[in-house]
């Protein structure tokens, strides 16, 4: 059930991730600066890399759920606030959020659980028999 739950939750942030990068490369282009689009892309790009690392967990047949999950937790959790906060952060010029000035920090804490997931990761595999 773990499986499907990872693949899952792969398959969307790997969905997602092709829909806000085409949408940072064509519709985000003309309405924020250049820097503003570095950041954007950044955001795709670390959500890309931790979906495929979504979808290598899930293939795992190791005896470790437990350092499993919480590879999957710190995977997922990561993409949403590294990444999340990433978007947020790019369009900041023409969202006019007031509170997006305050999500800044929130970007290293996503970083850290990205760091976490593959820590987990590596755990798990190291203690497989």
């Amino acid at each position: 059930m773990m499986n499907r739950r990872i693949i899952l939750t792969a398959s969307l942030f790997g969905l997602t991730a092709v829909v806000l990068g085409a949408f940072g490369a064509h519709g985000l282009k003309s309405q924020v600066s250049p820097e503003a689009l570095v950041i954007w892309s950044k955001g795709v790009e670390y959500q890309f890399y931790h979906t495929f690392a979504l979808l290598f967990l899930s293939q795992l047949s190791l005896n470790q759920p437990k350092l499993i999950k919480l590879a999957y937790g710190f995977f997922t959790f990561g993409i949403v606030l590294f990444s999340g906060s990433l978007y947020l952060l790019a369009t900041r010029e023409i969202t006019q959020i007031s509170f997006v000035r305050f999500i800044g920090p929130v970007t290293p804490i996503g970083g850290l659980l990205f760091i976490l997931g593959w820590l987990s990761l590596f755990l798990a595999a190291s203690k497989n028999k």
